[in-house]
């Protein structure tokens, strides 16, 4: 009688999980530790609300370093900010945002080598914004002589330009003297341009007929670039705005989800704090526009910072010396350490997506503020302006 017992109440006991389970299906509700077959998947804690696709926008600046070009070098710095977050708006043709890298050179400086022809890589093409904005603050103008040609040629050579069509590959040449001087035929350098789909553009620092006459109107037409003329002795103005203190401090706070590691992960950090310095320099409303730089898609610091690293390597925290951590978390164990860095990507995330509604305000009200021709004349608008011409043939938008 027991086991007959037994039997009915195991039998029932089957019979109601079968049920349960045929209900749980029929739900369309995942069991625990199970993904449904068509959810997408959750992104990682700290991923940016953006994706970036397989396009890019490169970019080279050729700047003249010569004595004269003093204000050319100084709107290239304090402008910076505001090209990265113009640049940051592009969209490519299915939504996702092409990524950005930037290489700069000098020339016509006569501290630098001559047999070089007075040219200097500064830097080569990269995402790394904060060695952008250190290279350049560490430029200074020399007399010399000025080879557009021979630049122009030598960052074709040098530079790894992408030998993809889709992608938007520009050079800017900025300078006062003629265009054609120097041992290479600045219509050489061109042709070897058109033949890697690379623009240039010229931007000649004087009058836009004398421009013309010495031959910087020539040099665009043949890659199908565009001319433009700028007053580089001009300073750029900044238009203050009721939320620049409010960025500003949040940039601070920024700044402390940023995890080094590795070998240079300290300089690194130290780096990112002397941008943020260099950018005030020239107002509060520039350091804010460094900080809605930070906030974006393009400000990726994976090869220091354990928050953008964990995006690209699961194992980048378990994978860290700990002597080249940050002294709170050397003592941590592993574990502790993954949560460490996951409450820093939260952070980061809030912080960020607080910059970037401030950011949506102060556009509004510097909208209202400036003419919309004001920054025509400047380096900032006549190279944004062309970008956004050539864009559109990639299929970009901004």
């Amino acid at each position: 009688m027991r086991t007959k017992l037994f039997l009915a109440l195991r039998i029932s006991v089957v019979i109601a999980l079968v049920l349960m389970f045929r209900t749980f299906i029929l739900s369309g509700v995942a069991a625990p530790n199970d993904t449904p077959r068509n959810a997408p998947e959750t992104p990682a804690a700290g991923e940016p609300p953006v994706r970036t696709s397989g396009q890019r926008i490169m970019l080279a600046l050729l700047l003249d370093t010569s004595n004269s070009m003093d204000g050319l070098i100084e709107q290239a710095k304090s402008q910076l900010w505001k090209v990265v977050n113009q640049l940051a708006a592009a969209k490519c043709e299915n939504g996702e945002r092409p990524s950005i890298s930037i290489a700069l050179y000098e020339y016509g400086n006569s501290g630098l080598r001559e047999d070089n022809g007075y040219i200097r890589l500064v830097s080569p093409l990269t995402s790394d914004l904060d060695l952008i904005s250190q290279k350049l603050f560490s430029l200074t103008t020399n007399g010399g002589d000025e080879y557009c040609g021979m630049v122009i040629r030598t960052s074709l050579n040098e530079l790894a330009w992408s030998s993809s069509a889709a992608d938007l590959k520009m050079i800017f040449i900025a300078g006062n003297e003629p265009f054609d001087q120097g041992p290479v035929p600045y219509r050489k350098a061109c042709a070897l341009a058109k033949e890697k789909d690379v623009v240039v553009n010229t931007i000649f620092c004087g009058g836009f007929g004398e421009g013309v006459e010495t031959s910087w109107k020539d040099g665009a037409i043949f890659t199908g670039g565009t001319y433009m003329s700028i007053d580089h002795n001009t300073k750029t103005e900044y238009i203050a705005t009721p939320y620049d203190d409010q960025i500003a401090d949040l940039n601070d706070k920024l700044n402390d989800t940023y995890v080094h590691y590795g070998n240079a992960g300290a300089a690194k950090k130290q780096l990112q704090m002397e941008q943020d310095f260099n950018a005030e320099h020239y107002s509060k409303s520039n350091k804010a526009e460094r900080a809605i730089s930070k906030s974006s898609h393009v400000y990726k610091n994976e090869d220091w910072d354990l928050v953008d690293a964990v995006k690209k390597d699961s194992k980048a925290v378990s994978n860290a010396n700990a002597a080249q951590l940050p002294a709170e978390m050397q003592k941590m164990t592993v574990a502790e350490r993954e949560v460490y860095v996951k409450q820093k990507a939260v952070e980061r995330m809030r912080i960020q997506s607080e910059i970037q509604q401030l950011d949506a305000k102060r556009k509004e009200y510097t909208a209202k503020q400036a003419p919309a021709a004001a920054g025509d004349k400047s380096l900032d608008g006549v190279l944004m302006k062309s970008v956004k011409a050539k864009a559109k043939e990639k299929k970009m938008d901004f």
